[in-house]
């Protein structure tokens, strides 16, 4: 089994997630692009690849590849034709037919068709085992006063940074909501933004970790030690991972957001699997979810 790990890790953590879960030995081929790659690159093709990256593609082929995003797909497809079965994650956008399985949000609105599984968020690398693991870790948080609201702050999704006034605003927010805050911010949230919330949290019992910290980063053990959560709603990586815990969720605002963020929030109020920051009251618990597990059992069957 391959894996072609996408250079952005939150697409690739998708396909390595599928992997992980099904539980068999593969291997991960890192991708780098060529300048073709920013073409519309809508066949059977190696060429949206780097040269060192090409020279990867070599048999004995594996019985099953896994892959996500639009420019990994093409490789896939050129794995297919020579007898590789595929499960990629998100819509290619082309030749959906032609691969064994296709693993889809339903925020995208995917076709119904026998080899495309809708899933509500994305496949990811959180599963109970790794939350299991990190309330272990990062035991210390468990010395905060509960309840305990991870503040998981993303920011636009094409922009600057968020604003320090919404940053702000949903801090303020979340500290209403619990005795303390395990507040995370990531690259998009900015310099500005995230000196305002550290303002915003003092006085309050909290533990904050800033993009580029040292250390060791305590994302997963937030996740695991949280009875609520607050993540805005510009990261698919970040909402999915925390529909794994079964803490309440709560999806803020940061600004910027565009209409497949906002679909994809939709989705997840539909199900009442969370709702809107700031909404009046929030959803109670509920069981975790695992999409993840649920792909991978499907894919098993290419095995």
């Amino acid at each position: 089994m391959w894996v072609l790990a996408d250079p952005r890790a939150g697409t690739a953590a998708q396909a390595l997630g599928i992997a992980e879960a099904i539980g068999e030995p593969f291997r991960t081929m890192p991708l780098a692009w060529s300048p073709f790659a920013r073409l519309p690159l809508r066949w059977a093709t190696l060429a949206g690849l780097s040269r060192a990256c090409r020279a990867q593609f070599a048999p004995p082929w594996p019985r099953l590849v896994i892959s996500a995003g639009r420019r990994a797909a093409p490789a896939a497809l050129w794995l297919a034709r020579r007898g590789v079965r595929t499960v990629h994650c998100m819509d290619p956008g082309f030749a959906r037919a032609r691969f064994d399985m296709l693993v889809i949000g339903q925020h995208d609105a995917p076709p119904t068709r026998p080899n495309i599984l809708p899933i509500l968020g994305a496949t990811h690398r959180m599963p109970q085992a790794r939350l299991a693991a990190a309330r272990e870790e990062f035991a210390a948080l468990g010395t905060l006063p509960p309840p305990r609201v991870a503040l998981l702050l993303g920011g636009p999704v094409r922009g600057e940074a968020m604003d320090p006034a919404v940053a702000v605003a949903i801090a303020e927010q979340a500290k209403g909501l619990g005795a303390s805050i395990l507040a995370s911010a990531s690259r998009r949230t900015g310099l500005a933004a995230t000196d305002a919330l550290a303002r915003a949290l003092e006085g309050t019992p909290h533990r904050l970790f800033r993009w580029g910290d040292p250390g060791p980063n305590p994302y997963a053990g937030f996740l695991a030690w949280a009875d609520l959560l607050v993540v805005t709603g510009d990261s698919v990586s970040m909402l999915s991972e925390s529909l794994a815990t079964g803490a309440p969720l709560l999806v803020a605002d940061p600004g910027g957001l565009g209409s497949r963020h906002r679909l994809l929030s939709e989705s997840l109020f539909a199900s009442g699997l969370a709702a809107p920051l700031g909404a009046g009251t929030a959803p109670g618990p509920r069981a975790a979810l695992d999409e993840t597990g649920r792909v991978a059992t499907r894919a098993r069957g290419l095995l």
